[in-house]
């Protein structure tokens, strides 16, 4: 039963691991003129955001505590929200 309880908890992990990752190499290859252009947040401040809520999961490694929620919350906000933001404000140009 506890083998069965850590393999989802070590595949929740992995999936919201590479769900921050995606975050923050997207938020890294967008043009900084794109953040302002949308009216988001700036590039740096994503950027910030999105490396602490890696850094964070990487070091409790708990998909469940508190740092992991919210850094998971900040990566879905930019990738439902910014990204899609962004690639129309690229798309126009």
């Amino acid at each position: 039963v506890f083998a069965f309880e850590s393999l989802i908890i070590t595949i929740a992990f992995l999936a919201l691991l590479a769900v921050k990752v995606w975050a923050l190499v997207d938020a890294l290859t967008r043009p900084t003129e794109a953040y302002l252009a949308t009216g988001k947040l700036t590039k740096q401040g994503w950027l910030i955001i999105l490396a602490l809520a890696l850094i964070t999961s990487l070091l409790w490694r708990s998909p469940l505590g508190l740092f992991s929620i919210v850094g998971t919350v900040a990566a879905f906000v930019y990738l439902l929200d910014v990204r899609p933001a962004l690639v129309s404000a690229t798309r126009r140009r």
